[in-house]
């Protein structure tokens, strides 16, 4: 299990090379969904997600060796921009793995980086050249299972810690976990009375369908929101969950979007679905915590365009 010190390790490590983000309250929000709510902008990171914290904790432990011959991500957007970007400031030569419905600009800012991009046919295929790349000698920069990139990760957490007043819930989106692996376990050493929760979207419940079967497992990725969308949790990941998140809800996606509405309307920032889930999320939280809730929202990312929002928003009828 990743611990404080190893959280607070990997501040020190990273600081210099990300940005401390914003965390302060949100009125448009409090009013939208009753109860006070403090915001998390990671989006506001370098590459607009928070994944800028693993790939350069990654990134900065390599040896000599490692750092010559190269590394490989696979990605659905934003840990690939990431470590593309931060691997070309570290002068890494990088490979990213991305699956052809992963977003076209993702696609692009990635190639602008500098990175190689070899595209595959889904996630699941991603994950398996990813793996071939590696064994033949590149390094994994793993999206979430890496107790290396949990603990940058985690950054997060200990930041929303040391700068946000009273809390009682706070909400993170998953993909494979590795963020609220992190950010559980800065939140239990250092506010050890917040509750935790998780959000994934409908077409993409890695952690949900573990817990519900006792550990990780395949699953069908079938939702919109391509940054959330893992082939399956780590041992790792469904550890932390497992002990420290209060429960897992999951969303539509439709309801994800609308929260990326939401969350430009009411709290005047521009978020992808992967943060827009959170809304939906927050309102059962709500009525399942009862009056004295006050909410913290880790808003993971704004890497998308308004063609995307508007397009998703014509199909689910949001507009």
């Amino acid at each position: 299990m990743i611990g404080i010190s190893d959280i607070e390790a990997a501040a020190q490590h990273i600081a210099g090379h990300v940005v401390r983000t914003p965390t302060v309250p949100s009125p448009g929000l409090t009013e939208l969904l009753g109860a006070p709510v403090t915001v998390k902008l990671e989006l506001l990171q370098r590459t607009g997600s928070f994944k800028a914290r693993g790939a350069t904790a990654k990134l900065l432990s390599l040896t000599e060796a490692e750092r010559a011959a190269g590394v490989v991500a696979v990605s659905g957007g934003n840990h690939g921009i990431a470590l593309a970007v931060m691997a070309a400031a570290l002068d890494v030569k990088a490979t990213v793995v991305m699956p052809r419905t992963a977003p076209a600009r993702s696609i692009a800012l990635v190639e602008a980086a500098g990175a190689s991009v070899r595209l595959t046919d889904g996630m699941g295929s991603a994950f398996e050249l990813v793996t071939r790349l590696r064994d033949e000698g590149l390094t994994l920069v793993h999206p979430f299972d890496d107790p290396v990139v949990i603990a940058a990760q985690g950054t997060v957490g200990l930041e929303f810690a040391e700068d946000a007043d009273e809390l009682t819930d706070v909400l993170v989106s998953i993909g494979g976990g590795g963020l609220i692996a992190g950010v559980a376990a800065a939140l239990r050493a250092r506010r050890p009375h917040v509750r935790v929760w998780g959000v994934e979207t409908e077409g993409s419940e890695t952690l949900s369908k573990a817990l519900a079967a006792g550990g990780p497992l395949p699953v069908a990725v079938s939702s919109i929101v391509t940054t959330l969308s893992a082939p399956s949790a780590s041992r790792l990941t469904y550890d932390h969950v497992a002990a420290l998140v209060e429960d897992v809800l999951v969303v539509p996606d439709r309801e994800a979007v609308r929260g990326s509405l939401e969350l430009a309307e009411h709290a005047k920032v521009w978020a992808e679905p992967a943060a827009g889930c959170l809304l939906p999320a927050a309102r059962k939280v709500v009525e399942r915590v009862g009056d004295g809730a006050r909410l913290g929202l880790v808003v993971c990312g704004g890497n998308v365009t308004h063609r995307e929002i508007t397009e998703w928003s014509d199909r689910f009828g949001l507009r």
